[in-house]
């Protein structure tokens, strides 16, 4: 069995990482659908914002591709890196993960990058390899659908109808206006508060905001974000947002991104207004899309009451892990 780093993978690659992707995707998630091969593609070619991708298949004997692992080693120093090893259903317990993990660890040691981030599916072989390695739980996420065909209009509307005297609604596709590019970041850097186990919170500044929504674009996807404003016209300010981003490959299933609302405008509601105000805006502008999935953590009490109250329904479970990368297998070994 041989391990294969991609510098720039071929189309014939990502064919066979995309072949890889869906027979591990039909295995251990029957009920989901599989990634499309536009989003394999864009995922592969287009590195998240602030990082860079490394990647590895493993082929067997024959010259099957047999496994894949994907790396993002971040620019900025003490964030973790995010590892993917995925490997055929009946090609695993033999050896394949391990080698695959083994090269990712040493991507990440050649990066200077000090900790690792794995998520696996509850329940799944994923969870006992990743416990034998070294590995740790940090983090239990709850993932939610929403079905927009189950959603109670006449609620929605009565949600933003409600409003708010001292607040505004604004929202914007793609990235956001110049002057408010600052009062995002402010907002998101609000999330720094939520529960992350023993990761480190991103560094928000209005660069980064636009890099990840221009990343978005880059993809192939819509960034769709509604915020709440406050304050004078002349100097608006954030005082909460929520994202969601629709896929030009399958844009039945929406992603929500970030939702936050600042420390001092919390407890009036904001957060499932402008989750509100979403849904009735995607319910004109984008009736392609069927769904809405999501994830919190467990301990994120409020944000899965307001997700509750829209009606999105629990479907499964995922944990994160965390290692250092000092503990993980070496190729050398």
């Amino acid at each position: 069995m041989d391990v294969i780093a991609l510098s720039d993978p071929t189309d014939a690659q990502i064919e066979e990482w995309q072949a890889v992707a869906a027979a591990v995707w039909a295995h251990d998630h029957p009920d989901e659908p599989a990634p499309e091969p536009e989003q394999v593609r864009a995922r592969l070619m287009v590195p998240p914002m602030a990082s860079r991708n490394l990647m590895w298949t493993a082929r067997d004997a024959t010259g099957r591709t047999c496994g894949v692992a994907y790396l993002r080693l971040p620019d900025d120093v003490g964030r973790a890196g995010e590892v993917d090893v995925q490997v055929l259903p009946e090609a695993r317990r033999r050896g394949i993960g391990t080698r695959l993990l083994a090269a990712a660890a040493d991507g990440l040691r050649a990066g200077y990058c000090k900790t690792v981030i794995v998520q696996a599916l509850a329940g799944t072989p994923a969870v006992p390899f990743l416990e034998a390695r070294g590995f740790h739980c940090v983090l239990s996420l709850r993932g939610m659908l929403l079905r927009l065909d189950e959603v109670d209009a006449s609620q929605v509307a009565e949600l933003v109808a409600a409003g708010h005297p001292d607040y505004r609604l604004l929202r914007w596709t793609g990235t956001v206006a110049e002057g408010l590019a600052g009062e995002l970041a402010m907002a998101k850097r609000a999330m720094a508060d939520m529960s992350l186990g023993d990761m480190t919170a991103f560094r928000w500044d209005a660069d980064r905001v636009r890099e990840m929504a221009e990343t978005v674009t880059a993809r192939g996807e819509t960034l769709y974000t509604v915020a709440a404003l406050h304050g004078p016209a002349s100097a608006p300010r954030i005082a909460g947002f929520t994202e969601v981003v629709v896929s030009a490959a399958a844009p039945e299933r929406a992603s929500q991104y970030d939702t936050a609302v600042v420390p001092e405008h919390r407890g009036r509601r904001l957060g499932i207004w402008l989750k509100a105000a979403m849904l009735e805006w995607l319910r004109d502008e984008r009736p392609d899309v069927r769904e809405i999935e999501t994830d919190n953590a467990d301990d994120n009490s409020h944000m899965l009451a307001v997700n509750e109250e829209l009606g999105f329904r629990r479907e499964r479970d995922y944990l994160d892990f965390q290692a250092d990368t000092s503990d993980l297998p070496t190729t050398a070994c």
